[in-house]
């Protein structure tokens, strides 16, 4: 039971907590929830000095949070992806060589403006990705993003164009270590599997300028294309990772052979975060992005 207590303190926001506690009436649960979640957004957007380029004027579309989250990155031969990257965008690389991640987590509370976060959906998702960039701003190029949910599946291919596939996965805790297992099962796809054990090994800490720690995650958008082929963009908003060092047991990964990359044979660098929350914008064209 203390192990329980102690997980589920780590996870909850001060509004669960509150209710967990009695601190609020019953009767006046859910209106405290919407407030309470309402005051997280708007302090999420009050924080924005880290970010490289302003938060967009319009209003965002999407909430959510990220929960136990492993970043995995592997260095590879930029001529070996250069060809997967569509025309109009650069494939960014770090002292000469591009980086492929394969990033397993799980959200909560995935809604649209204006509904507060208990009334969210909650899903397991695995992203394989590089980094890229245009004219005015770096970002995220996804090849992959499998999840357990099939409504976000489609509505995220239908609004944001991006390669969804809807896959059976698992996310079990044991003390501080996380299980993760992922197979797809989407027709659109050939198969694709992970599975892995890791835990966080030191303290949380802030990635510094100039390193690979923060050009990894220093990312305010990701980019797509739609089926008539135009390229877009779509600006999300977090605060800077909380990482750690993280400890991995990687035993199978074949995330990134339906894209035909085969990773290096090499142990991969390895972040774990505990939470994140994350607003997103809609879809907009690269055309329209402003050049600095």
């Amino acid at each position: 039971m203390c192990f329980l207590s102690n997980f589920r303190a780590a996870h909850e926001s001060p509004c669960d907590a509150s209710l967990r506690d009695g601190a609020v009436p019953r009767s006046k649960s859910i209106l405290f929830l919407v407030i309470c979640f309402i005051e997280v957004e708007e302090k999420l957007l009050s924080k924005t000095d880290h970010r490289p380029w302003p938060l967009p004027s319009r209003a965002w579309v999407m909430a959510m949070r990220w929960h136990d989250l492993l970043f995995l990155h592997w260095p590879v031969v930029p001529d070996l992806i250069r060809p997967l990257i569509p025309q109009g965008l650069e494939l960014d690389t770090f002292d000469g060589s591009a980086w492929i991640g394969v990033v397993p987590f799980r959200m909560s509370g995935v809604r649209p403006h204006g509904f507060p976060r208990f009334a969210g959906l909650a899903f397991q998702e695995l992203n394989v990705r590089t980094y890229v960039w245009s004219p005015g701003r770096s970002g995220v190029w996804f090849f992959s993003l499998d999840a357990a949910n099939r409504l976000a599946v489609r509505t995220a291919r239908a609004l944001y164009g991006l390669p969804y596939y809807d896959a059976r996965m698992t996310l079990q805790p044991e003390r501080e270590t996380i299980h993760y297992r992922s197979i797809r099962t989407d027709r659109r796809s050939t198969g694709a599997e992970f599975d892995a054990s890791y835990k966080p090994t030191g303290e949380v800490y802030r990635s510094a300028p100039e390193t690979l720690d923060r050009w990894f995650t220093d990312r305010y958008c990701l980019y797509t294309v739609d089926r008539s082929g135009r390229l877009g963009y779509a600006d999300i908003h977090h605060a800077p990772w909380p990482l750690q060092p993280a400890e991995v047991e990687l035993r199978v990964n074949t995330m990134t052979l339906p894209v035909g990359i085969k990773l290096p044979d090499t142990a991969p660098l390895a972040h774990f975060s505990r939470r994140l929350d994350v607003i997103a914008w809609t879809v907009e064209s690269v055309a329209s992005i402003p050049v600095r």
